[in-house]
């Protein structure tokens, strides 16, 4: 397996955390739609949450298929390793 600069695992571990709070914000406003700074913290970190995921993807490989990821030239989804397999 190809070993990833210090830079991918910090960045991909950063996107780990931001998810996870990301799903924990989600089941909490699911019974509590109408708190405002849950809300917030939602959208805050959603924001943030993309920062980090542009920034992955300019300096690594994408993270999504379907058109929400772009590919430079040449193709580059079959770059690895894929977070998965590190």
């Amino acid at each position: 397996m190809k070993k990833m600069p210090p830079e991918y695992y910090a960045l991909l571990e950063d996107l780990q955390a931001l998810d996870f709070v990301l799903v924990e914000l989600t089941l909490y406003l699911d019974t509590h739609p109408n708190d405002y700074d849950a809300i917030k913290q939602f959208n805050d970190t959603a924001y943030e949450r993309k920062k980090v995921a542009k920034l992955f993807e300019a300096q690594f490989h994408p993270l999504l298929q379907y058109g929400k990821s772009y590919s430079s030239y040449p193709w580059n989804w079959d770059d690895s390793p894929w977070p998965w397999q590190v």
